[in-house]
């Protein structure tokens, strides 16, 4: 599929997605006459990759750990380095949650407060 396509189904501009390419997150095929050539590999990559950002992954930490993922479960076993970097994510996910949830008690106490 050509990129436009790529982005549509993605929901990822195709300037992220030159940027993904330029950062070494996707290596397209190219057609003979140059345009990129997406399969449903890079396709699932983009998807793990917006699943990684939103988690607060930065690329570098992305880049690192996207060839090892080929499924919801690493079929890999991390080096010391990157499960420093992976405990480190999952605490600040667990920061996040936590701070949701006492914006989420705080705001639902003005809704039980107004009733």
């Amino acid at each position: 599929m050509k990129i436009g396509e790529l982005s549509r189904r993605t929901g990822v501009s195709i300037r992220m997605l030159r940027y993904y390419e330029g950062e070494g997150l996707l290596a397209p095929q190219r057609t003979l006459s140059g345009y990129r050539d997406y399969g449903p590999a890079d396709e699932e990559a983009v998807r793990r990759i917006k699943v990684l950002g939103s988690a607060g992954m930065t690329l570098d930490t992305i880049k690192q750990l996207l060839p090892c993922v080929r499924n919801t479960r690493p079929d890999f076993r991390p080096c010391d380095n990157l499960r420093r970097v992976l405990t480190q994510q999952v605490g600040l996910i667990d920061q996040r949650i936590e701070a949701l949830s006492q914006s989420r008690t705080i705001l639902a106490g003005f809704i039980s407060s107004v009733s």
